[in-house]
C-alpha cells in the first residue's frame, strides 16, 4: 500500500513531477481552473521553470520534498483562500463530485479519506489491478466537468488540467494526510463535504 523505494516505479512529468507504482495509496489534489489568481500562477510558473533548470530528472526524494515545499504546499495554501467562483461550495455540485468518486470505489480503486472544498478536492485513493491513477483522475474530472457545467448552464474548462499526486510513504504519513483532510473540512464546514472512510 505504501511507497517502496526498492520497487520499480514509473516517473513522468508535465508541469509537476509524478511517481507511480502499482497498487499504492496516493494523496491527490485537483482544483478548479479559476481557483488561483493568474498573477500568482505566472509567478509560480517562472519559479518552477528556474527550479527545473537547476534540478534534473529522475528526481530524488529530497528534491521532491523541496519541490513540494516550494510549490505544491504554497498552492495548497492559496487554495484555502477560496479564490474563484467556488462552484463546489454548492451542494448540487459537491454531490456530483462525491457520486463520481464513489461510483467505482471498490472496483477500480479504493477510497480512504476525502474532502470536497469550495474550489478543490483532496482524496486518498489506491488504484486496483490494472487501473492507473492518471486514468482515474481523468475520468473523475471529465465526467464531473460535463455534469457540473450542465447543472449550472456553463461551458468551457472547469478543472485545472493537471493534478498533484504523492505516493503515501508510511502509516505515519497516512495519518498526517487524514488529519490534513479533516482540518481542511473544518475551515468551512457549511461549504465542504468530508468522508472519513478507511482502507483496510
Amino acid at each position: 500500500m505504501f511507497y517502496d523505494p526498492s520497487a520499480e516505479k514509473e516517473t513522468h512529468s508535465r508541469n509537476l513531477p509524478h511517481w507511480q507504482q502499482v497498487q499504492r495509496l496516493y494523496f491527490v489534489t485537483f482544483r478548479l481552473a479559476d481557483s488561483i489568481p493568474q498573477e500568482r500562477l505566472e509567478q509560480i510558473k517562472a519559479q518552477r521553470k528556474e527550479w527545473n533548470c537547476r534540478n534534473s530528472q529522475p528526481y530524488s526524494e529530497s528534491q521532491l520534498v523541496e519541490y513540494y515545499m516550494l510549490f505544491s504546499k504554497r498552492v495548497e495554501d492559496w487554495l484555502d483562500d477560496h479564490y474563484g467562483k467556488c462552484v463546489l461550495g454548492l451542494p448540487e455540485c459537491r454531490s456530483i463530485v462525491a457520486d463520481a468518486m464513489e461510483y467505482f470505489n471498490g472496483k477500480r480503486y479504493e477510497l480512504d479519506h476525502w474532502v470536497i472544498m469550495p474550489n478543490h478536492v483532496h482524496v486518498l485513493v489506491m488504484p486496483l489491478a490494472e487501473h492507473v491513477l492518471s486514468d482515474i483522475c481523468h475520468n473523475w474530472k471529465s465526467y464531473t466537468a460535463h455534469q457540473i457545467n450542465k447543472c449550472l448552464g456553463n461551458v468551457g474548462q472547469l478543472w485545472q488540467h493537471e493534478s498533484f499526486d504523492h505516493i503515501v510513504r508510511s502509516e505515519m504519513q497516512l495519518e498526517k494526510f487524514r488529519e490534513y483532510i479533516g482540518a481542511n473540512a473544518s475551515k468551512c464546514p457549511q461549504r465542504s463535504l468530508l468522508s472519513q472512510a478507511r482502507i483496510k
